[in-house]
């Protein structure tokens, strides 16, 4: 593999992280794995951990010249980290996965070939789950919040809760930014006027830990930014095409 050290990567791997201490080396190396002879970079965004996450990847640093931690004071939200992530990435390919192990690196080649097959047409290759290994209620709680999303914005996406994610760095910098981002992606991708990718992947349990993100906690808030993003996608202009004449 090329030394990480020297070169501009093709690639930047965003890992948004709050206290994922038992989590971030295994998943490190499966990233490495993954990608194997490209030009990478992973950053991890601690969002303000308040557990040893913070000199786990201290110490991986000193082991994997391409990962970088990039880290908030305090917790601000994953949005707020994918998009913190996003301004330090050096890559024009952006890819994103959650910290807690889910998500299976092994998938990420598929992801960035997929866009890179489909540029510039598509605009994000998007995981969709399967066999998610999730309680019943977290299941529940997910079909329910990609049912009413899918009715009301219409994105053609099954599961927006995916961390597996594939789309430009231009692009995504591009996309009007409220806390709640990650959520809507496809949707804001749609009305930039690109298309979606859609990649099954297989969830897997979490390996350590417990969720950071609950369901009553973030309902309304959920609901608030539902009919943002609405309201964003209605009052999109057409672009004009231009000649010069």
């Amino acid at each position: 593999m090329s030394d990480q050290s020297t070169n501009v990567p093709a690639v930047s791997v965003i890992v948004p992280v709050r206290n994922e201490a038992g989590n971030i080396a295994p998943l490190v190396a499966e990233i490495a794995a993954a990608l194997a002879g490209r030009r990478f970079e992973v950053i991890c965004v601690n969002d303000g951990s308040t557990d040893g996450t913070e000199a786990e990847l201290d110490g991986l640093k000193a082991l994997h010249p391409f990962l970088r931690q990039v880290r908030h004071a305090r917790s601000c939200g994953q949005s707020a980290a994918l998009r913190t992530g996003m301004r330090a990435a050096r890559a024009p390919i952006l890819v994103t996965l959650d910290g807690d192990g889910q998500n299976d690196p092994a998938f990420l080649p598929k992801l960035i070939a997929a866009l890179e097959q489909g540029a510039p047409r598509v605009g994000l290759v998007a995981g969709q789950r399967v066999g998610r290994k999730a309680s019943a209620f977290k299941r529940f709680q997910s079909r329910f919040a990609n049912a009413v999303r899918g009715a009301i914005l219409r994105d053609g996406t099954r599961d927006s809760g995916c961390g597996l994610k594939a789309f430009p760095r231009e692009l995504g910098l591009a996309l009007p930014y409220f806390d709640g981002l990650h959520r809507f992606l496809p949707a804001l991708i749609r009305r930039e006027g690109r298309d979606i990718g859609y990649i099954d992947v297989v969830d897997r349990p979490r390996r350590n830990g417990t969720s950071n993100y609950g369901f009553w906690d973030r309902l309304w808030i959920g609901i608030v930014d539902l009919a943002g993003v609405w309201w964003l996608i209605r009052r999109r202009k057409r672009v004009p095409e231009i000649s010069e004449v």
